[in-house]
């Protein structure tokens, strides 16, 4: 649109292009309005759209994720997660936020313990499985129901919005009414029914790249939660399947700055999971950030040897609080803060 276009122009080039079948998804930058006509382009009337007043020029976008590209939005998004009882922590743009907590939620009282030395080492957005997806039908698969009670409570207390994975269409409705944020794990990544369920909920999704996919694939993915009204997703690289098995999985760090350039979206990294070992985890978090990321995910323990999920990847958390500085000087190298949890607290 011109950049002076009034509301009622919009509203106008909205209604024509929802009047030929196709969806229309508003941008709306400091300057400039973009309005997205998502739809096969056979449908479309490119030139009775160009003639409506307000309307500057028409632009076919070519790439397949539309709504995930910067041709759609070309600022950076930043995508704010909690609100309520817990403070809204900004990710994306100049802002990078730590996400931090347990593998698994295995019982109140580890949460709790957990919790505080994350809010306390500089972690704002609590982390933990309570539905977990694992390779035998006999390991630990989480505790449900009860164990995201105890998340929501924890965050309320903490004053830290809570992450926590969805992995099935059915879990949605259920876990809408106490998460801050669902996380897409990796093997869900190309789960489209689940994705559309996600995107039909306003919480922001942490989508989790898939072992084998391409950045490109990741984005589709990615377009078909934006697709259907939600626009709060957050990027995680959390390692690729390769021939490499010196560790669990080969962190992409060239794919930070390939999705900075090609999507709006923040890109946060996922080093626990990639590296599947604590003495790996701190340099691919430290390298992850270098490259660009927004922040990162990780995993932390007081006791890793008691863990009953991933506890050899675990931080202690000592660890987690001395990375977190290092963190903090390499986001300013990008002109990104990690803000602290009192400062969200009190903003």
């Amino acid at each position: 649109m011109n950049p002076n276009a009034p509301k009622a122009s919009i509203d106008r080039v909205v209604g024509e292009i929802e009047r030929m079948g196709a969806a229309a998804h508003l941008s709306q930058g400091k300057f400039r309005t973009v309005i997205g006509a998502v739809g096969e382009e056979a449908i479309l009337d490119q030139n009775h759209l160009a003639s409506l007043d307000g309307v500057e020029k028409v632009v076919p976008i070519m790439k397949p994720y539309k709504l995930a590209s910067r041709e759609f939005h070309e600022d950076d998004s930043v995508i704010e997660v909690g609100g309520g009882k817990v403070p809204k922590v900004p990710v994306g743009g100049h802002h990078a936020a730590c996400i931090a907590g347990p593998c698994a939620v295995e019982n109140e009282q580890m949460l709790y313990k957990i919790a505080r030395h994350v809010r306390d080492g500089g972690a704002t957005i609590l982390r933990g499985g309570v539905y977990k997806p694992r390779t035998s039908p006999y390991s630990f698969q989480g505790l449900g129901t009860e164990a995201l009670k105890w998340m929501r409570a924890c965050g309320d207390e903490m004053g830290m919005p809570i992450c926590v994975e969805v992995m099935d269409t059915r879990q949605v409705e259920e876990m809408e009414k106490y998460v801050d944020c669902f996380q897409i794990g990796a093997r869900n990544m190309q789960n489209f029914d689940l994705l559309r369920e996600v995107g039909k909920t306003r919480k922001p999704v942490l989508l989790k790249r898939g072992l084998s996919a391409s950045v490109k694939e990741w984005l589709m993915s990615a377009e078909y939660v934006l697709s259907q009204g939600n626009r709060g997703v957050i990027m995680c690289e959390r390692g690729i399947k390769t021939f490499e098995d010196s560790i669990r999985y080969s962190l992409d760090i060239g794919s930070v700055p390939v999705l900075n350039q090609w999507s709006h979206l923040p890109i946060i990294v996922d080093p626990s999971h990639a590296a599947g070992k604590r003495d790996y985890v701190a340099a691919l978090a430290l390298a992850g950030m270098a490259a660009g990321a927004h922040g990162v995910i990780v995993e932390v323990h007081y006791c890793p040897s008691e863990a009953q999920c991933d506890g050899p990847q675990a931080l202690l958390p000592e660890t987690f609080k001395e990375l977190m500085v290092q963190l903090r000087l390499i986001a300013a190298i990008h002109k990104r803060e990690f803000a602290e949890a009192g400062e969200l607290a009190s903003a």
